[in-house]
């Protein structure tokens, strides 16, 4: 159920809309006032805060933007919610300012905890099938159980199995989204806690040139807000 908080945020982006504010920045105040962590919305789950740590605001962002369906151009809202390319430059500065310091400091444990980590997963994935070509091995089969092996220490399943006995979640049902990315968040916190710094910042320098790389190739330029 919605709190009065829910409610004033989603006013306060239709109101902003239909006044002629630009409707991302009314977007991003209404993220600002936003309150509950998850919610059951048209048959769907939202984790917006995972591990009560991480917020995923471009989920939060798709939520919020149903509620003005039709009133946002397409192209700007695609670029933004598949893309992460927002239809006006603003500061790093600003967007802490516009969604507040405690969700904008929850963006980046997402960032760094969710995306990056992924990110540190796919750069070790490219480095083991570079290493299997220059061998003359051209199969691609248990590469990605090398990498969670070479990154972390142990099997993916192993992995996995360990974060839902910890979590109490079940251990026999597939993993949803909101799932992964919290067993994506609970990795980054386990490399952290086995790994030396110089280990840590060696494999963090490589997730983020990985990702640059990535997101400049699809939305070049790339305003790296959350990066420094």
């Amino acid at each position: 159920m919605l709190t009065d908080r829910d409610i004033q945020a989603i006013q306060h982006l239709r109101e902003g809309v239909t006044s002629g504010k630009h409707w991302y920045v009314s977007l991003l105040e209404a993220i600002h006032l936003w309150q509950s962590p998850e919610e059951d919305y048209d048959g769907r789950h939202y984790q917006y805060l995972i591990a009560g740590e991480a917020f995923d605001w471009l989920l939060l962002a798709e939520r919020l933007t149903m509620e003005v369906a039709g009133l946002i151009p397409e192209d700007e809202l695609t670029n933004l919610l598949m893309f992460d390319r927002p239809p006006i430059e603003i500061s790093k500065q600003e967007f802490r300012r516009l969604i507040g310091a405690s969700k904008y400091q929850a963006y980046l444990n997402y960032l760094y905890g969710v995306l990056v980590e992924e990110s540190l997963i796919m750069a070790v994935t490219d480095e083991i099938r570079k290493e299997r070509r220059a061998n003359g091995v051209g199969e691609d089969s248990g590469v990605t159980e090398t990498a969670y092996q070479r990154v972390y220490g142990a099997p993916r399943e192993e992995l996995l199995d360990q974060f839902r006995r910890e979590k109490g979640y079940s251990r026999l049902k597939s993993a949803s989204l909101s799932e992964l990315k919290e067993f994506t968040y609970w990795l980054f916190k386990y490399r952290i806690k086995r790994s030396d710094q110089s280990r840590v910042a060696s494999d963090t320098k490589k997730a983020l040139t990985r990702l640059h790389r990535l997101w400049r190739q699809k939305n070049p330029p790339f305003d790296d807000k959350g990066f420094s």
